[in-house]
């Protein structure tokens, strides 16, 4: 499914005191209901950008603990449908009635992010806690500025429309290894998260061109990721489960600037 579709609108400028309009050609992004079915039960419907949606559903079953790993996925299918798409995933017994009591507990209640879990506890869902050895890295701070120029050239949606956020992995290195593109800064994240898993998890780190919240964080935790860098700001929330978990918190990533709130151990001049 095309990404992008071209309207025609009217451009109103002011000069000199005079409204003045033109008529102009806009690239406008898709966004449509994408449902995740889950062995035949619909789970979820998020307002996405309709690419990369397989690796959308695999990062968003992994970083919400819907599935371990992987290997748990045993089969995936994208059905448009006149009302939008659905993801069907076929996901293992066990997975699925952990699932199905999930959703026992949340019935009746609405909202968005955490809101409706039943206890504060199921707030900081369990994390991996991150090697101590074997896969433990360092970045030249001074590799971000090629990295946050790799990305920008590297996002065609927000490129043509403005309207998208993306999420790119780097090697310890600075190597752009992917990007994924969204209207939603967390759906961008869930492709991404998706790609690593089927790429064997390497060795890297994630840089986004929105805030870094705490649900962020807790995402590349759940999958084994060490190190977030973001355009924009962090929160107290985000900082701190980064620095319980040693994971390397660093926002501002501005050309010349960055600030790091946490994993410090991860950088090196």
């Amino acid at each position: 499914m095309n990404s992008i579709k071209k309207y025609q609108a009217n451009k109103l400028t002011i000069e000199n005191g005079s409204l003045f309009a033109q008529k102009i050609e806009e690239n406008l992004i898709k966004e449509v209901p994408v449902a995740l079915v889950y062995n035949g039960i619909s789970h979820t419907v998020m307002m996405c950008c309709p690419t990369d949606l397989a690796d959308f559903a695999l990062g968003f079953s992994l970083a919400e603990g819907i599935i371990p790993h992987p290997s748990a996925l045993y089969g995936l299918d994208i059905v448009e449908t006149a009302l939008g798409i659905e993801v069907q995933l076929e996901i293992s017994s066990r997975c699925f009635l952990a699932l199905k009591e999930k959703r026992r507990s949340m019935a009746g209640r609405t909202g968005c992010g955490i809101c409706g879990v039943e206890q504060l506890q199921q707030v900081q869902q369990e994390c991996k806690f991150l090697p101590k050895n074997d896969r433990l890295f360092q970045v030249n701070p001074l590799i971000l500025n090629s990295c946050l120029q790799k990305m920008e050239e590297n996002q065609p949606l927000a490129s043509q429309t403005g309207a998208a956020h993306a999420a790119a992995f780097f090697s310890p290195e600075g190597e752009l290894f992917a990007v994924r593109e969204d209207v939603g800064r967390h759906v961008a994240l869930d492709k991404l998260l998706g790609w690593h898993a089927n790429a064997n998890q390497p060795l890297g780190f994630v840089f986004v061109t929105s805030r870094a919240s705490f649900e962020m964080v807790q995402k590349c935790l759940a999958c084994g990721i060490e190190m977030l860098c973001a355009i924009s700001a962090t929160t107290e929330m985000a900082v701190n489960i980064a620095r319980e978990h040693r994971f390397t918190l660093v926002a501002f990533c501005r050309q010349n600037r960055g600030t790091v709130y946490s994993g410090e151990h991860r950088l090196i001049d």
